[in-house]
């Protein structure tokens, strides 16, 4: 990979970051979270109801490679309010119990425990047609 093209996805990730006041990079879509940790985040942010963009880091690698260098934090997801690196699922689950999540959001303060994730619907199974 040369480094103009790892600039350029550098820049992109800064730039989505910078142009939305609440971004969410996981593993998956909020519809379909891949993973626990981003099933987590999102029902956190889903049950506090301000609006968020998601990126799916999953379709590249280097993203979350990227990412990471942005933001100096190995694991996904990673929340950013307002250009600045909040945390993780774990920061996040902290901060929205203590009421510190809705101060950072801009919203009134309340606490409590997180929301547990939604089960989704399992995707219809899919066969390939041989005949």
């Amino acid at each position: 990979m040369s480094d103009e093209t790892t600039n350029t996805l550098r820049d992109q990730i800064q730039t989505a970051i910078d142009e939305n006041p609440v971004i969410l990079f996981m593993k998956g879509t909020p519809e379909q979270p891949m993973c626990g940790f981003s099933a987590r985040t999102v029902a956190i942010l889903q049950s506090i109801g301000k609006p968020f963009a998601a990126v799916n880091i999953l379709p590249d690698p280097r993203i979350r490679q990227e990412l990471s260098a942005v933001s100096n934090w190995p694991t996904i997801p990673q929340l950013f309010v307002d250009g600045d690196f909040v945390g993780g699922c774990d920061i996040v689950t902290e901060m929205y119990e203590s009421g510190e999540l809705h101060t950072a959001l801009g919203l009134e303060n309340a606490s409590g425990p997180a929301p547990e994730p939604q089960a989704s619907e399992p995707a219809p199974l899919s066969i390939e047609n041989r005949l």
